[in-house]
């Protein structure tokens, strides 16, 4: 059975970092994404990135966020810098076996979840 757990969250000031992580149950899958949804709003995608590194951004992300990956570890990690109150949500990573060649942002196309961890950014 496939597991995804996720750490790391926490509660930071505004322009604070935190670094989220997410282990695959020793699989390693072709997409693996983070996604955020915060309190009334539709869950949406963060950062996304295939098996050989590559990545692809929400425009809110860009040059805060970087997502990675270690193969070796089947670990997906996020590391979050200037942090604003906006980002606080729930954030999960998910996992697919696109049929396509690119990892897309949209939550549809993941078929593996993880729980969540939160994320609260104060003023």
């Amino acid at each position: 059975q496939v597991q995804l757990v996720e750490s790391g969250g926490g509660s930071v000031q505004s322009g604070g970092s935190l670094r989220l992580s997410c282990t695959a149950s020793g699989v390693n899958f072709y997409c693996m994404g983070w996604f955020r949804q915060a309190p009334g709003k539709e869950r949406e995608g963060v950062g996304a990135v295939n098996i050989v590194g590559n990545t692809r951004y929400a425009d809110s992300a860009k040059g805060r966020f970087t997502i990675s990956r270690d193969n070796t570890r089947s670990t997906l990690y996020l590391q979050m810098n200037s942090l604003k109150p906006e980002d606080t949500a729930m954030y999960s990573c998910a996992a697919a076996e696109p049929t396509g060649t690119f990892c897309l942002l949209s939550p549809d196309e993941y078929n593996y979840w993880g729980n969540g961890t939160q994320v609260t950014v104060s003023s």
